[in-house]
């Protein structure tokens, strides 16, 4: 029969990396000497670790944490594809655990890099991507809904942009993440147009024809003009861009004109 040692001995046992999450200085000082890389994932790095990555946000659940540092990892090429990785993680007050994990390739879906390497607030970008997960999901009166919102550096994004309609956030102060805003987003999403929304989460307008040049704007075939307008303002700004498509209810998110991201509501 296994004893707890032996079961920590097998979490432990011929690893790639031991990944420790928002460690304290004392709690981080156990594992220097450890044998393999180790790695320190947290919104800042406090205990100036050799090898840090950037946790954009203190996820609640204990599985996204986790999912997101190892992405994160991969983004910078600190564990590949394969690698056995043991995580220490605060699941309860003063009681750490470790999880043992494979890397692979199918947590490399881009959300990392949406959340982290963007210019907006990673909580905006979080609260704007969770809006259109649920769109995606429920669409508009169970109906498929389309919509498009550009997140970040909104002067320029207005200044490449023109008003399809009467914007009804001209003279307000709201923010994306109040429930009852991301309500009234759902509504307005089933028309025409482009949200327009600032760095810490101003929702700036709704209803804009976005007009950058698309000159030079490579997206995957069967990407409608909707995609088309997301990756161009963000290849002219450095805005990003999260599309619905109402054709085949995907989410995609473009940065720099390049597409970052694809992923199933369904899946997420």
């Amino acid at each position: 029969m296994s004893t707890p040692a032996d079961l920590l001995d097998d979490l432990t046992a011929d690893l790639d990396a031991l990944f420790v999450f928002s460690p304290s200085s004392g709690f981080y000082e156990r594992f220097e000497d450890l044998d393999g890389e180790v790695v320190v994932i947290a919104p800042e790095n406090v205990v100036d670790a050799e090898v840090f990555v950037e946790l954009p946000l203190e996820f609640e659940n204990v599985r996204d944490r986790i999912k997101f540092g190892v992405e994160g990892a991969m983004d910078r090429g600190i564990v590949d594809d394969g690698d056995e990785v043991a995580c220490v993680v605060s699941v309860f007050d003063d009681h750490d655990s470790v999880v043992r994990v494979r890397a692979d390739e199918s947590m490399h879906s881009g959300v990392y890099d949406l959340f982290a390497n963007s210019r907006a607030d990673p909580g905006v970008i979080r609260d704007v991507f969770e809006v259109v997960i649920e769109l995606g999901k429920k669409g508009q009166k169970g109906k498929p809904v389309g919509a498009l919102f550009v997140i970040g550096d909104a002067g320029k994004v207005m200044n490449k942009s023109r008003p399809l309609s009467y914007n009804p956030f001209e003279k307000s102060h709201v923010h994306v993440g109040d429930p009852i805003v991301n309500v009234m987003l759902k509504e307005f999403s089933r028309l025409d147009g482009a949200f327009v929304i600032s760095d810490s989460g101003k929702i700036v307008s709704a209803y804009r024809y976005l007009e950058p040049g698309a000159e030079g704007v490579d997206i995957p075939k069967g990407l409608g003009t909707r995609h088309m307008a997301g990756a161009a303002v963000t290849r002219a700004t450095n805005a990003t861009a999260i599309v619905l498509s109402e054709s085949d209810g995907m989410v995609r998110a473009f940065k720099g004109g390049e597409l970052i991201l694809e992923i199933d509501p369904e899946d997420y």
